[in-house]
């Protein structure tokens, strides 16, 4: 979790609380690390984690728009911030997609 903590200070994210919420817990069987954060302003942050070789595609945005309804549920608040980090190519068409809904995204 410190590197996750590192990574996301660089890139100007500090959380006063970083909490993991497991897969199992959501019933959700992709290889993803999901985190509830707690931003300097009181909000909350969905922060997906993910680790694939393949590129990441159009049809991810709606994987992980789902996640984080999930995680809203499971939690019981929204989310004013959805941060993705991840290690794996992106689509141009699914990049643009990701901003336009108010993804923040870290390539690592």
């Amino acid at each position: 979790m410190k590197i996750l903590v590192e990574q996301l200070r660089t890139n100007g994210r500090i959380y006063k609380k970083l909490e993991e919420i497991q897969a199992k817990d959501l019933k959700i069987r992709n290889k993803v690390r999901l985190y509830a954060a707690l931003d300097l302003n009181r909000y909350y942050n969905a922060i997906i984690m993910v680790s694939q070789k393949s590129r990441l595609l159009m049809k991810d945005l709606v994987k992980f728009e789902e996640i984080v309804q999930k995680m809203a549920l499971y939690r019981d608040h929204q989310f004013k911030g959805k941060v993705l980090i991840l290690d794996a190519p992106m689509c141009s068409k699914a990049k643009t997609a990701f901003i336009k809904a108010k993804w923040k995204i870290i390539e690592q």
